[in-house]
């Protein structure tokens, strides 16, 4: 039997005082003038379970902000321009009205302006390789590091696919980067 058909059960067919029913049966006071409420309102409605779920959430993106981003990305998406999450959160700044990235990419999504994208393979679905004899196939690895002291080096990495040994791994300093254009035409 639920506490509201045990509340109701004992003041109107026991005869007990709703303060009686709180003392014998552990509630509070308030607990059963609340049911006994609910009872002469709804009657046998009173006794089927609620939701707990808050009618309003005072976190949620106002309605004006929610048009604003709606209707941003249709004024982009018309125009031509780029209408992703990002940009439409930059150009709703510049009116003063705060929303992040994330936030605009939910609105979006919940309104369908967005087809969403299948997400990344599970990693099962990854192969890895792994060579069937030692020294079949080497692997290199070039990985640019900056040291505590400010320079930066490239790290150089020669791996055996078959054990994962490391062959040689090494750190030299980064050359200095120069910008590459082609070479100029003979005159």
């Amino acid at each position: 039997m639920s506490k509201a058909k045990l509340i109701v059960t004992a003041v109107t067919l026991q005869r007990l005082s709703q303060a009686e029913v709180a003392r014998r049966y552990g509630f509070s006071p308030s607990q059963v003038s609340r049911v006994m409420a609910r009872y002469r309102a709804e009657g046998q409605a009173a006794f089927q379970p609620r939701s707990r779920a808050p009618h309003t959430s005072p976190t949620a993106t106002p309605p004006e902000t929610v048009e604003a981003v709606l209707a941003e990305r249709d004024r982009l998406v018309t125009a031509g321009h780029d209408a992703g999450p990002e940009t439409i959160s930059a150009y709703l700044a510049r009116r003063d009205i705060k929303v992040s990235r994330a936030t605009t990419a939910r609105i979006l999504t919940r309104h369908g302006r967005v087809k969403p994208e299948p997400k990344k393979k599970p990693k099962s679905a990854y192969h890895r390789f792994e060579a069937d004899l030692p020294n079949q196939t080497w692997q290199s690895d070039f990985t640019h590091y900056r040291l505590t002291n400010g320079i930066d080096v490239e790290i150089i990495t020669w791996l055996d696919d078959h054990s994962r040994m490391a062959l040689h791994l090494s750190a030299h300093h980064r050359p200095p980067h120069r910008s590459w254009s082609p070479p100029s035409p003979p005159p």
